[in-house]
């Protein structure tokens, strides 16, 4: 997951900063690095990954069009 990827599912989801980092056990600060595109530790990143995913995102690899985002299944209003 890239920087880009976690914002855009956060934003996605209606999540703030502060939402994400609670259900991730991370700081804010540690969000906002990422969101930034800077390095953070492989276990930490995958923890962050990981409940976005369990919140219904699937990430896109970069394939030519760029990293993306969506939802596993659509979404009910």
């Amino acid at each position: 997951m890239k920087g880009i990827q976690c914002k855009l599912a956060r934003v996605a989801l209606g999540w703030g900063v502060l939402e994400l980092a609670k259900m991730a056990n991370v700081s804010t600060q540690t969000i906002t690095r990422l969101e930034r595109g800077e390095r953070l530790r492989a276990p930490t990143l995958e923890r962050v990954q990981r409940v976005l995913e369990d919140a219904g995102i699937d990430f896109i690899p970069e394939n030519g069009g760029g990293p993306g985002v969506r939802f596993k299944k659509p979404i009910s209003d």
